[in-house]
């Protein structure tokens, strides 16, 4: 395989995708839902993921409905923030002479995240040309972009060199790939002793097959969502080993109450994620392992 330069052009290295990645490629490209933009527009820190903690409800009194807009869109952006905050504080003790790999980086926050907590470089994939575009975009904005990168390439096959980064992360993207091939990838960008984080939501497989709430959230996104068993069974193969395991679903759920609130920043899938949560057939995991 050539190692594509890393700096220069998101796509130096075209990522190479099924016909599913290219549904998948197609979808972000186009995407450009208020949940995403208007929560970072705030700050210029733009994640795709939902939030975490408990939920300030007290905006919802508000009667000029301009300025309640303003607030729940500020109080969902604090608790995905939250969420981000809280992936970055398990990548483990990093330093500015580290790097990071953000597998799905999406508009490239959580990269910027885990670089101005732990200044370490960051490296951020998507298979969205656009996303990258954007995030590098962002980067260079905040004047970070020699330490902050983002490619257009497939997490699955990614072209960075071996053995070169002290933690990676995937946050809220393993629904679209084989977990198999994606901690093969991780494994091996990772240093030995280096640490794996992903927030994900999964399904309970303790309840049989995937619900009806979760086979929706599957057609919204255009997603797989994986069982729960199999994340621990791929990261074994993969030399992976956890360390620490968190379940969010009771701190994401005031996320989900307040954004259903939210009529300018609803898709119709609140309730889905609700019912999910509430009848235990979904959860909101978090997981960090070592490669060893």
């Amino acid at each position: 395989m050539t190692i594509a330069p890393e700096a220069g052009t998101t796509n130096a290295k075209v990522p190479s995708q099924s016909t599913y990645q290219t549904r998948v490629a197609d979808y972000w490209n186009a995407e450009e839902n208020p949940v995403n933009l208007e929560l970072g527009k705030l700050d210029d820190l733009y994640h795709h993921h939902y939030g975490i903690g408990d939920a300030d409800r007290s905006m919802l009194d508000e009667p000029d409905p301009v300025r309640r807009r303003e607030l729940i869109t500020a109080e969902l952006h604090r608790l995905e923030h939250a969420q981000a905050e809280l992936l970055a504080s398990r990548l483990g003790p990093l330093t500015p002479a580290d790097r990071v790999f953000d597998a799905g980086c999406g508009r490239g926050g959580g990269s910027v995240v885990a670089h101005l907590r732990h200044g370490c470089e960051a490296d951020g994939v998507t298979i969205s040309e656009k996303q990258a575009e954007f995030a590098n975009a962002q980067a260079r904005k905040r004047g970070i972009d020699d330490r902050v990168r983002y490619h257009h390439r497939n997490m699955l096959d990614t072209g960075l060199p071996t053995g070169a980064f002290a933690a990676s992360w995937n946050n809220e993207s393993t629904m679209y790939v084989e977990l198999d091939l994606l901690f093969a990838e991780h494994a091996r960008l990772l240093r030995r002793g280096g640490r794996y984080v992903v927030i994900t939501g999964c399904y309970n497989d303790t309840y049989g097959q995937a619900s009806r709430e979760v086979s929706l959230i599957n057609a919204h996104y255009i997603c797989d969502i994986h069982p729960r068993s199999a994340y621990f069974r791929a990261m074994a193969r993969n030399r992976l080993v956890p360390v620490h395991v968190q379940d969010l679903t009771e701190t994401t759920i005031p996320y989900w109450e307040l954004r259903r609130e939210a009529d300018h920043l609803v898709t119709g899938i609140e309730d889905t994620f609700l019912n999910a949560y509430r009848n235990g057939s979904f959860q909101y995991l978090l997981i960090a392992a070592d490669r060893v």
